[in-house]
């Protein structure tokens, strides 16, 4: 049988990547299910292609449009953040990817796990938020995680059939974003139109900025803490710029596994859903004699990408501090796409939030809740002292 994936966040760039992947698999891949925050018209043309049984729109406003515009198809349309849960829990549903944006990601995930179905986790802020509750569920339900970012990807395939008590530490790559080489000075004036130019990957507007501060590696070291089981001291992140080295785990006896490829993020998806088989395709093939430049690494400047060192300090500090961070990271970066602050504003508003908001040692689902709201208020009602510098 076709295993049948229903993808959360169909219209986003991992959803139509994955649309992709289905696509050129299709003899083993069907869509079951499809969703959407507010690109109707996109989800719309998505569903007549792919003739899902179950198509839903976050926003309940848009709903009748979407049911216009199938009202030829036998496909049952529902809107609004509870039809989305009761969507992943479909019994025939098999993998659910879970490509929202942000913390919106975690609720539908949780759900899809105590519901048994195998995971294609794209959305790294659902570990960033609740790591220790996600993973419990996983494995009290006896449910895979597949990684799909390519980083973790990297690491999961670099794993496959080793000892993991022989992990030495986990080597995790990091493009550098678009402002690698800008100084301290020249940060105070990009704007976001610079910050969404990433000189390597295709990806949504939040999870670029998140790279071009490098918050989006903060997070990434903090997801593979709880995929993998490995304690932040052993996570090392090294900047490279050419992409081409897509993550690797160094061995207590000094080898060293890595996974290379092309930037193509539609490789860790086809893995994750084809896993654990691997399957042919079209996609192009790393060259080795054109890497004429050669592969290069340089350390994370702290310095001027202090987003990475916050990450750092949520994940020492624990509870609901990476909740924190999370939140005011999304209210921040939302704020600097419009306009209303700079982009060296944004570790500022963030770090004034991780003080502002109650610390929780350990939280359970409602605390996280809670702390998401908290933080977020927090962080808006001091963007207005960031605006007036902007």
């Amino acid at each position: 049988m076709k295993k049948r994936i229903a993808i959360l966040g169909s219209t986003g760039s991992i959803g139509t990547q994955a649309l992709d992947v289905i696509r050129e698999q299709s003899s083993e891949l069907s869509c079951y299910a499809l969703s959407a925050h507010r690109s109707v018209d996109l989800l719309i043309s998505q569903a007549r292609e792919f003739k899902p049984a179950v198509v839903c729109i976050a926003d309940p406003d848009l709903l009748e449009t979407l049911r216009n515009g199938l009202s030829d198809l036998p496909i049952r349309c529902y809107a609004g953040d509870d039809a989305i849960v009761e969507m992943v829990s479909d019994d025939n549903v098999d993998i659910v990817l879970a490509s929202m944006v942000g913390y919106a990601g975690l609720r539908p995930t949780l759900e899809a796990i105590r519901s048994g179905k195998t995971i294609a986790l794209a959305n790294k802020e659902t570990l960033v938020v609740a790591g220790e509750l996600v993973t419990a569920a996983a494995r009290a339900n006896n449910v895979k995680l597949l990684p799909v970012d390519s980083e973790h990807s990297a690491i999961f395939q670099s794993l496959e059939g080793e000892d993991p008590s022989t992990v030495e530490k986990l080597l995790l790559t990091a493009s550098g974003g678009p402002f690698r080489t800008l100084s301290k000075e020249q940060l105070k004036t990009v704007t976001a139109r610079d910050a969404l130019r990433h000189p390597n990957w295709q990806m949504g507007a939040k999870i670029t900025i998140d790279s071009s501060t490098m918050m989006n590696k903060g997070f990434e070291v903090m997801e593979a803490r709880w995929l993998f089981g490995i304690e932040q001291s052993r996570i090392q992140v090294l900047v490279h710029p050419q992409s081409v080295v897509h993550s690797a785990v160094q061995y207590v006896d000094g080898s060293v596994k890595a996974q290379l490829a092309m930037p193509d993020m539609r490789l860790p998806i086809q893995h994750a859903f084809t896993y654990p088989h691997r399957r042919a395709n079209d996609y192009p093939r790393l060259d080795f004699f054109a890497l004429a430049d050669g592969l290069t690494f340089e350390r994370p400047d702290f310095d001027r990408f202090p987003c990475l060192g916050l990450a750092y300090e949520a994940m020492r500090v624990g509870g609901n501090m990476p909740c924190i961070v999370n939140a005011a990271n999304e209210v921040a970066v939302d704020a600097f796409l419009h306009e209303k602050i700079r982009f060296v504003d944004i570790p500022d508003l963030i770090e004034k939030t991780m003080h502002a908001t109650a610390f929780v040692k350990a939280p359970d689902y409602e605390d996280l809740v809670a702390t998401d709201e908290s933080a977020r208020r927090k962080c808006r009602e001091m963007l207005d002292r960031f605006a007036v510098r902007c």
